[in-house]
C-alpha cells in the first residue's frame, strides 16, 4: 500500500514524516475498550512500567479509520489495532507472505481469477459498549464491508487503487451508488461474498497479481460494521473510535500530541516467532515463543522538530528512532559508522533504502500549471530542469539519498535498474525552453509572464516544519534563477493533505511510501480512476492509463517491465512529477530494545518489541548539534 509521507527526509525524520504540536481540538479520548477512555491531564505522567514502548512520530496523524486513513503515521497505530487477512513474516528474509487471520493462504483457481479465503474462527474485536456486553467475532462479512467501504464513492478512500476494477459487479455498485447518492451495503456484489460465516469468495476481473500483498495492508483490514456505523461522521470515516482484533487497543489519544495504546485483553495467542537462521535466532533469545504483544503499553509522542527528537533519544526517554537527516552527521561517521559516544553507550544502528519515493507533484486541473498542451508541458519540464535535485541531496538530505530515476523505487518489483528518467538541472535549457513558448518577462518585473501577458505565480505547498523552510529557501533559489515567481502556502501536513485531495494545491513536495515490496502500486499514483485519491497530481493520460491496466494484469517479469518502462516514458514526457530523491533511512535502537528487525515497509513493529532493563548502560551524553561528534556521511 503506497501511503502519503511529508517528503524531504526518511520515515521518521525531518522531512518525511519533529516541540511538539500544539492542539488545536479537544483531546479525544475515545478508546475500543470503553466509551471513553480516561483523557491525558496536564500533570506529569507517572512513571512508566517496564513494558511501556516510547516512541516518536515526526508528523501529526489524521486518524484512525484503516479504510479512509491516508498517511503512514495514522496507518502504523491502525495496524497494532486492526487485524488484515494475511501479513509479512515478520523474521523472514526474503519477505514472504503468511496467514494473519485467514486459516490458510488462498484457494485460487487455475485462471487467477477466483479466490477462496477461510478465516481461523474464534477470532474477537475488543470489548465495546455498541456489542451490548457480548462477545463479538470476526467473520468473512467484516472483511466484505470493510473492501466495500474502500469502493464507496462517498468514502473517497486513498486505497481506491487497490480494489477498483477488480472485482466482478463492483463496478455496477460504484456506478449506482454515485447515481444514488447511497452505497448499497446490503446488496450482494458478486465477485465480493462471505459464502458462509468464515469463508471469502473473490471472483475477479482479471488475474490479479498484487492482490495478495495488498491483502497484508491496513487498508484491507477488518472493522465492525456496527462500530463504523455507530461512531462514523458525515462522510463515513471514523477516526475517533478504533475498534479492531488487532494486538492493541486506543487508550488515549491528544491529538497532534500524544497517543496511547494499550494490549488488547481479548487478543488471540499469538507468539514472538522462532528464528530459522543463527542472526534471528540471537535475535529471538527470550522472546521466541512469547505471548503478543510483549510491550503491553505503547506512547508514542508527536515531536515534529529534529532536535528535540534526538534529545528525548539522547536523555533515554525514545526506544528507537529514525535519524532526522539533518542530524546525520552528529550520528554517523564519514565511514557510515556510529558516532563513538553513541556505540559506547551501547545503541545500535540498522540503515537501508527506503522503499519510497520523494517527488514534486503539479496539479494537472490547475490552469497555470496543468494540462497536456505542448506550452502547460514546456513550462513543468522547465520547472523541473530548474530544481537543483543534488544540492537538495548534498545539503537538505545530508547525502542521504540519491537521485530518484524512476517511479518505483529500487528493490522492488516494477524497478527497472537499466531505466533512468530523471531530468538533468540545467538551468540554460530551462530558460530557453520557457523563452521558446512565450514565457517571458513582459512588464519588467524581473520575472516571467504567462503567454498571454497574464502574471506567472507558481505555488507550492509547504509545511510548517523548521526543514521545510529550507526546502523552501532551495525552490525559491532555483526558480528565481529562471525568472519564475514562486510562492508558497504553508499549513500544517494534515492541512496540506486534505487540500491536496481536493484539488487545491498546485504543486506540493511529498512523498510516498510502501508497505510491502511490492513496487507496481507506485504506477496508481498517476492512474487517472485514482484522480482525487492516491493520485494527488490528477493526471490522466489515457495511453498511461491503457498501459496501466494492461500491465496490472500480468505477472511481475520481463514482459510486464517493458510495459511499466513505457509508463515511466509517459511520466518523463508530460511530467505530472518532478522526481527528487531515493532515500536512506538511519534507525537508531537503545541497548535495552529487544526483538527489533529492520524492515523498510514494517517500521513499527510494536506488538514485537520488548523493553528490557537497562543493563547498566547509560544514555549517551546531550550533545548540542553544533558542536556534536561525528562527521558528515
Amino acid at each position: 500500500m503506497r501511503r502519503s509521507v511529508r517528503a524531504p527526509g526518511g520515515i521518521g525524520d525531518a522531512s518525511i514524516a519533529l516541540a511538539a504540536i500544539v492542539a488545536l481540538m479537544a483531546v479525544a479520548a475515545l478508546g475500543p475498550g470503553a466509551a471513553t477512555a480516561a483523557a491525558e491531564g496536564a500533570a506529569p505522567a507517572s512513571p512508566a512500567a517496564p513494558t511501556t514502548l516510547h516512541v516518536a512520530f515526526p508528523i501529526a496523524e489524521t486518524g484512525f479509520d484503516p479504510q479512509a486513513a491516508g498517511d503512514i503515521y495514522s496507518n502504523y497505530v491502525n495496524r497494532a489495532i486492526f487485524d488484515c487477512l494475511y501479513r509479512y513474516d515478520y523474521l523472514a528474509r526474503p519477505f514472504r507472505v503468511v496467514p494473519n487471520t485467514a486459516a490458510a493462504m488462498p484457494e485460487i483457481s487455475a485462471d487467477g481469477k477466483t479466490w477462496t479465503i477461510r478465516i481461523r474462527p474464534g477470532i474477537y474485536f475488543a470489548d465495546d459498549p455498541v456489542f451490548k456486553g457480548k462477545r463479538r467475532e470476526l467473520t468473512a462479512a467484516d472483511y466484505v464491508y470493510s473492501i466495500e467501504r474502500i469502493l464507496d464513492p462517498a468514502m473517497r478512500s486513498n486505497s481506491l487503487q487497490m480494489v477498483d476494477g477488480r472485482f466482478v459487479g463492483a463496478d455496477a455498485a460504484v456506478a449506482k451508488a454515485k447515481k444514488t447518492g447511497r452505497f448499497d451495503y446490503d446488496a450482494p456484489i458478486e465477485g465480493l461474498r462471505a459464502i458462509d460465516r468464515y469463508t471469502l469468495r473473490f471472483e475477479l476481473e482479471f488475474a490479479d497479481y498484487e492482490l495478495l500483498s495488498n491483502l497484508t495492508t491496513t487498508a484491507a483490514a477488518a472493522v465492525a460494521r456496527e462500530v463504523i456505523e455507530k461512531y462514523r461522521d458525515a462522510s463515513g470515516w471514523d477516526m475517533t473510535h478504533p475498534v479492531g482484533t488487532g494486538p492493541y487497543q486506543l487508550a488515549s489519544w491528544r491529538r497532534g500530541q500524544r497517543i496511547v495504546l494499550e494490549a488488547n485483553p481479548g487478543f488471540r495467542n499469538e507468539r514472538y516467532p522462532e528464528g530459522t537462521d543463527a542472526a534471528d535466532r540471537d535475535l529471538a533469545r527470550g522472546l521466541a515463543g512469547r505471548r503478543l504483544p510483549l510491550a503491553k503499553r505503547v506512547e508514542i509522542s508527536i515531536i515534529e522538530e529534529a532536535q528535540p527528537r534526538m534529545l528525548e533519544f539522547r536523555r533515554g526517554n525514545l526506544d528507537y528512532v529514525a535519524v532526522p537527516n539533518d542530524l546525520i552527521s552528529k550520528v554517523l561517521t564519514h565511514s557510515g559508522k556510529l558516532a563513538a559516544d553513541l556505540a559506547t553507550a551501547g545503541v545500535r544502528m540498522a540503515h537501508g533504502v527506503q522503499p519510497a519515493i520523494a517527488y514534486v507533484y503539479f496539479n494537472i486541473d490547475d490552469p497555470v500549471l496543468g494540462g497536456y498542451k505542448p506550452a502547460q508541458v514546456a513550462l513543468r519540464r522547465a520547472v523541473a530542469m530548474a530544481y537543483n535535485v543534488n544540492e537538495e541531496i548534498r545539503v537538505l538530505r545530508e547525502g542521504q539519498g540519491f537521485p530518484a530515476t524512476q517511479v518505483v523505487p529500487p528493490n522492488m518489483t516494477g524497478h527497472d535498474p537499466d531505466y533512468n528518467g530523471s531530468v538533468p538541472y540545467d538551468p540554460p535549457a530551462a530558460r530557453a525552453l520557457l523563452d521558446r513558448f512565450g514565457y517571458v518577462d513582459r512588464d519588467g518585473d524581473g520575472y516571467r509572464d504567462q503567454p498571454d501577458g497574464a502574471p506567472l505565480t507558481l505555488k507550492i505547498g509547504s509545511d510548517t516544519a523548521s526543514d521545510s523552510r529550507q526546502y523552501d529557501e532551495l525552490w525559491k533559489k532555483s526558480l528565481n534563477a529562471v525568472g519564475l515567481r514562486v510562492e508558497f502556502v504553508k499549513q500544517k501536513w494534515p492541512d496540506l493533505l486534505k487540500a491536496a485531495r481536493l484539488g487545491q494545491l498546485p504543486m506540493w513536495y511529498l512523498g510516498n511510501i510502501n508497505t510491502t515490496p511490492d513496487g507496481f502500486g507506485f504506477f496508481g499514483l498517476l492512474y487517472g480512476k485514482n484522480a482525487g485519491f492516491s493520485n494527488l497530481s490528477r493526471f490522466a493520460l489515457p495511453e498511461f492509463d491503457r498501459l496501466y491496466e494492461q500491465a496490472r494484469a500480468m505477472p511481475n517479469g520481463p514482459e510486464r517491465l517493458a510495459v511499466e518502462r513505457k509508463m515511466s516514458e509517459l511520466v518523463r514526457a508530460y511530467a505530472p512529477w518532478i522526481l527528487t530523491a531515493y532515500r536512506y533511512e538511519t534507525i537508531l535502537l537503545q541497548p535495552w530494545l529487544r526483538g527489533y528487525k529492520y524492515n523498510p515497509t514494517y517500521q513499527m513493529p510494536f506488538q514485537y518489541l520488548d523493553v528490557g532493563p537497562r543493563r547498566g548502560k547509560s544514555p549517551p551524553p546531550e550533545v548540542d548539534a553544533a558542536a556534536g561528534p561525528g562527521a558528515k556521511h
